[in-house]
């Protein structure tokens, strides 16, 4: 094994990341059934009132834009670890916040 393989392999770093992209895809996972609900309880609330809950519907978008924030951290897109260990999202999506 090469020195330099030898380095890589032995970053803390590294395996934290690996560790953190392991703690965010179950926090994915979970995120996803909680804008499920979301989900199924505003169109509950269009279909009984005719129209959006606006508590919902901020809720829900900020939540989706949380699930681009890790998708984003887990594909090494952005090295910016999401919430908690940043603010949680605008409802105006990833470019207010850059």
């Amino acid at each position: 094994m090469s020195s330099e393989l030898r380095a890589n392999m032995t970053r803390r770093a590294t395996w934290q990341r690996l560790l953190f992209m392991i703690l965010f895809g179950v926090v994915y996972t979970l995120a996803e059934l909680v804008l499920v609900a979301v989900v199924l309880f505003q169109f509950g609330f269009v279909l009984i009132t005719t129209r959006r809950n606006d508590r919902l519907l901020d809720f829900g978008a900020r939540l989706s834009f949380f699930l681009y924030q890790v998708l984003l951290f887990i594909t090494y897109a952005k090295d910016d670890k999401p919430f908690p260990f940043s603010n949680w999202p605008t409802a105006e999506g990833p470019q207010s916040e850059e």
